[in-house]
Order: C-alpha cells, then sequence, then structure tokens
C-alpha cells in the first residue's frame, strides 16, 4: 500500500532554476514539468487518457488479456530500466505496455483496471521507426506520448536498404533512460525470429540499465500490422514480463546481443529454420 502511495508522489526535478526545483517537490499533476524532449508531461497524460479508453476496450474487452508477471515490476526504481520485447504490431504492442504500466502505478498488479486512465504513468518512452510515426494523424499523436524517434539504417518504406546509422538514437534513448522507463523492440520489425539489432546492446553497455524481458503472444493474430484494425476479436493476447536482469560491465557486445535474443525468445525453432534452409535450396522465396 505504501509502494503505491510512492507512485503518486512527485518527482523533484534537476532544473537549475530553484523555485522550479522548490516547486517540482509540490507539483502532484506535474503541471510544470517536461521530459527531457521539451514534451510537458501533463500533456503526455492526457493523451495517455483520451487514447487509453477505446484502446483499453480493443485489447481487455473484445481481446482477452493474460498479464503474467508484473510483480517484477514493483520494486523498480523511477529512472534507468530498459524494457526489451519480441514486436508483433506497430501500436497495439506499446499500448499495451503503457496500460500495464499505469496499472502496476495504481497497484492492481496483473489486471487491467481503468481507473488508472485518471492518473497515468508519463514517464514512460518507447523506441520507433521515425517513418512509421510520421505516417498519419494517429500516429503523429501516439508520438507526443513518448516516441523516441529512430531513423532505421536497414529498412525505409517496406524495403531493405543501406545507410549511414542514426548516432542520434542512443543518446536519445540515454536521455529517457536517465528520466524513466523505456520500451524497446531489438529486432526493429514485426517479422518473427528476425536478428536481434547489435543497437540495444550498445545501449545496454553505455547505460548498465535494469533490463526487463518481456515475451507478447497473440497480438498478431488479434490485429492487422499496425494494431489499430482487428483481424479476429476474442484472442488471447499474452503478455509475459521476466524477472529484471543486470548485464556485467566486461561482457561483449555478441555476448548481449546473444542473450537478448534468448531472454525474448526469438530463437528460430530448428523445424522452420530447417524448412527455410531447404526453400531457399530449392529457389523459393
Amino acid at each position: 500500500m505504501i509502494r503505491t502511495l510512492k507512485n503518486f508522489l512527485p518527482i523533484p526535478n534537476n532544473s537549475p532554476n530553484a523555485f522550479l526545483r522548490a516547486l517540482s517537490a509540490f507539483d502532484f499533476l506535474a503541471l510544470f514539468e517536461k521530459d527531457p524532449f521539451g514534451n510537458w508531461l501533463i500533456l503526455k497524460r492526457i493523451i495517455i487518457f483520451i487514447a487509453g479508453w477505446p484502446t483499453f476496450w480493443r485489447i481487455a474487452v473484445a481481446n482477452k488479456l493474460r498479464i503474467e508477471g508484473a510483480e517484477h515490476l514493483r520494486n523498480l526504481p523511477d529512472r534507468n530500466v530498459f524494457f526489451i520485447s519480441n514486436h508483433q504490431t506497430y501500436f497495439a504492442d506499446v499500448i499495451t505496455f503503457y496500460h500495464i504500466f499505469c496499472s502496476v502505478k495504481w497497484g492492481f498488479g496483473n489486471r487491467l483496471i481503468p481507473l488508472y486512465l485518471f492518473a497515468p504513468r508519463a514517464r514512460t518512452f518507447y523506441v520507433a521507426a521515425k517513418e512509421t510515426m510520421k505516417a498519419g494523424i494517429i500516429p503523429k499523436i501516439f508520438s507526443l506520448a513518448g516516441a523516441i524517434l529512430v531513423e532505421r539504417s536497414w529498412r525505409a518504406d517496406g524495403e531493405n536498404v543501406k545507410r549511414a546509422v542514426d548516432n542520434s538514437a542512443g543518446e536519445n534513448v540515454a536521455r529517457a533512460l536517465d528520466f524513466g522507463w523505456v520500451i524497446s523492440f531489438p529486432q526493429g520489425t514485426t517479422s518473427p525470429y528476425a536478428p536481434v539489432r547489435k543497437g540495444t546492446a550498445h545501449i545496454i553497455m553505455a547505460n548498465n540499465p535494469i533490463v526487463v524481458p518481456v515475451v507478447i503472444n497473440g497480438f498478431r493474430r488479434a490485429f492487422n500490422k499496425t494494431g489499430l484494425s482487428y483481424k479476429k476479436r476474442n484472442t488471447e493476447l499474452s503478455v509475459k514480463f521476466k524477472e529484471p536482469i543486470y548485464f556485467r560491465p566486461d561482457q561483449s557486445l555478441e555476448e548481449i546481443t546473444e542473450i537478448v535474443k534468448n531472454i525474448i525468445e526469438q530463437n528460430m525453432p530448428e523445424r522452420i529454420a530447417e524448412w527455410k534452409a531447404g526453400a531457399q535450396d530449392a529457389g523459393i522465396r
């Protein structure tokens, strides 16, 4: 109970202005607080409140959401927590994380009771492809709720490309981690068993965050690729949070990348790997 009440206390900021620092200690609604990217937290809370009602219906009423491991989130610090997950739709996955994080803030655990939308958790960010978040008014609005925009170096407009790595991405994730929680999808695509990008390992090595692995399932069956339209209702959606892990400073880039692939359960099953190898030998694409 005490831990839950602490979740509603204001977090004093580090503003160089002494008056603003003092004011933030009493700013329960975060009326005067911005995130590291200049976005007002009160605006983020309004967006989460408005978007939360229809999206709650989609994930918890029209479909059946099963949450496991929310107890692993209760004692996490307010900052420097890095959630890494497999990816199945553009938006439904991360929207579900936001609902769960808000529910945990209110002490509801593995259940979603949408009262949490009246005081949602605002110190949450997620890594997203810039091209995805610029494609339409709805993605642009979702972007204001905490997107860290990344220009992918290997894919653009549905095609494989090769371009310079977006070095600002790691810096922006580091700024977000210093302020709150960050959700990342290390594969950078909704395709199952895609390779894990080494950028995730670079972020872990540079920031030494608490890493929380997450495995999701059912979203690809329930929604289209964007996650904004139904494919099949009454589908079981599952989100499993595993125990937080800590990486050692002496672990290599390759070792961390391999561990990430394993803990989000994106090792390609042997039977699928054999089928793909056979299909390639036969000239099937």
